[in-house]
């Protein structure tokens, strides 16, 4: 249960950091901290918890991660379901939370940073677009993931790694899908846009958790 509370926890950082900072900071006037700054806060999140919670669950923070550690025979079966359990009802409060803030001056939530593809990529791009850079990103971010965290790793630096490789991702990736690279994020904020967010929200599930999968079983070969 403890490991479960710091996913949940961890997950709700990571959706009200990352997505927060898209919503409110972004575009502020005169200040805005726009994609770099995004981007930025997306890493931080990941940093911050795995200093703080990762001695408890991993922070895996993300359905991608656990399956992908899972495919790799480095986390159990059985605990599989409960993390990413955990995961999306952390993302979801988050943006429970967010989506009252934002509405808090009276403004439409707009696209509530939700993931999309053609129209509702930020830069238009096609669906093949989005399936290559969330399959390539979630590929990549699983292997560092896994090297960083390996035991041959040097200690200590695992949580710096990551946290720097999310924020590489999305510096590439926002402008072509808002960057998923995480199921339990894209679902939670899809479900306060709903209609498009929803309808396209099969890809952000479906590729990241493909390219997991790939990543453990290369991860895999590659460490025997």
């Amino acid at each position: 249960m403890k490991k479960n509370i710091a996913e949940f926890i961890g997950t709700f950082w990571l959706v009200f950091g990352g997505c927060g900072s898209a919503m409110l900071a972004a575009g502020f006037p005169g200040v805005g901290i726009g994609l770099v700054g995004v981007s930025l806060a997306f890493g931080l999140t990941v940093l911050t918890i795995a200093y703080s919670l990762g001695h408890v669950s991993g922070a895996h923070l993300n359905p991608a991660v656990t399956i992908g550690l899972w495919s790799a025979g480095r986390f159990g079966a059985k605990e599989v379901l409960p993390y990413i359990v955990s995961q999306i009802a952390g993302a979801i409060l988050a943006a429970g939370v967010l989506y009252i803030i934002v509405t808090g001056n009276g403004s439409p939530i707009g696209n509530f940073a939700a993931n999309g593809y053609g129209e509702h990529s930020p830069g238009n791009y096609s669906l093949l677009a989005a399936i290559t850079t969330e399959f390539v990103m979630t590929f990549m971010f699983l292997l560092i993931i896994l090297g960083a965290t390996d035991e041959k790793a040097p200690k200590g630096f695992a949580g710096l790694t990551i946290g720097l490789s999310l924020t590489l991702i999305h510096l590439v990736s926002i402008p072509v899908t808002n960057t998923s690279v995480n199921p339990a994020r894209s679902i939670s904020q899809a479900l306060f846009v709903g209609d498009w967010a929803l309808s396209q929200l099969w890809l952000f599930i479906v590729i990241p958790v493909i390219a997991a999968i790939s990543a453990g079983l290369v991860y895999k070969k590659l460490s025997k």
